[in-house]
């Protein structure tokens, strides 16, 4: 398995994971008075998780670390603040006002944004199976959020978009940022210094107790959305660092998928004519995307033939040219 064929397997397992996470985050946020508070208490959790891992001595992150110089912390601070603290504060109070389903489908619109920021910053390439995914979004997805591809837009919904919208941004600097550092840094970092950002914000705006006066049930959800962060953030981070931006972010929609069926499933919201569409066309694309990154890495690894002589002369003569040089490189005396 090559490099980039990994990164899409990674975020194939990312996109199970949001699509799992999503959905339990709607049914955590609604014990908790106060949607900064569960963030905080969630993201605290994931981020000393990632660094406790990268800070674990003799292993891998931890030799990791000392790659890291006094000029990387700008961007990490920069990271933690348009991905790991801000859009989480956006998304969980816009989730408090929106339904599963449709948090995950305005989430998943990321690949449109990565799409627009990868091509001309990072000289990403844009394919038929990019596309094919958004294509499936807009479509699939419109249908699974609300009848006749009706999508109910509120306060709550453009809190998720702009939530979303800092995390194309972020995306498309972290993988900028995954050429000079590890992906495990980067992911301990956006998670345990936006943890530092959100308490500091909860002290200033005096909710710091409430944090403190969590309930064991409420710790509870948030142990267990933070595992599900944690594994969230590793493996993105892990997918992004092995191919393109474009090609992690377009696997990612099916995530949404996930929480389409679980909230089926679970919740009785209907799936409809739209969310079988898409359980038909996800795998599909899916495997497009792997064939074509196969066939890419064949194509570059493949060696270049020379070109074939046009004529019986020409090739007489290279063919002199080369015996004549083979002759004086072979001739006593000569050096």
């Amino acid at each position: 398995m090559n490099t980039r064929t990994a990164g899409i397997a990674l975020a194939f397992v990312t996109a199970c994971i949001s699509g799992v996470s999503i959905w339990v985050n709607s049914r955590a946020v609604a014990h908790f008075s106060d949607a900064t508070v569960y963030t905080t208490a969630k993201n605290a959790v994931a981020g000393g998780l990632l660094l406790l891992l990268l800070l674990v001595p003799g292993s891998h992150g931890h030799a990791s670390v000392s790659s890291i110089t006094r000029r990387h912390w700008p961007a990490l601070l920069a990271v933690a603040v348009i991905g790991g603290s801000v859009p989480f504060v956006l998304f969980f109070d816009g989730l408090k006002d929106s339904t599963a389903t449709q948090a995950a489908f305005i989430q998943k619109t990321l690949v449109v944004w990565v799409a627009l920021l990868a091509v001309p910053l990072l000289k990403e390439r844009f394919g038929w199976p990019h596309a094919l995914a958004i294509g499936c979004l807009l479509g699939g997805q419109a249908w699974l959020a609300g009848s006749l591809g009706h999508v109910a837009f509120g306060k709550g919904e453009a809190m998720i978009l702009l939530a979303t919208l800092l995390w194309s941004v972020e995306i498309v600097f972290v993988k900028y940022l995954l050429r000079s550092i590890p992906p495990s840094v980067v992911a301990a970092a956006r998670m345990a210094v936006g943890t530092v950002l959100l308490l500091c914000w909860l002290a200033i705006t005096g909710k710091l107790g409430d944090l403190a006066g969590l309930s064991a049930l409420q710790w509870r959800w948030a142990l267990l959305t933070g595992l599900l962060l944690s594994a969230y953030v590793a493996t993105w981070f892990a997918a992004l660092a092995r191919a393109q931006a474009i090609d992690v972010t377009a696997v990612l929609v099916f995530g949404a998928l996930v929480t389409a069926i679980l909230s089926g499933v679970i919740d009785g919201t209907a799936i409809g004519i739209g969310g079988t569409v898409l359980v038909a066309s996800l795998p599909a694309r899916f495997s497009s995307l792997v064939t074509r990154t196969r066939r890419m890495r064949s194509a570059s690894a493949a060696p270049t033939r020379p070109a074939p002589c046009s004529s019986t002369a020409t090739r007489a003569r290279a063919t002199a040219v080369w015996r004549t040089s083979r002759a004086r490189s072979r001739a006593p005396g000569r050096t």
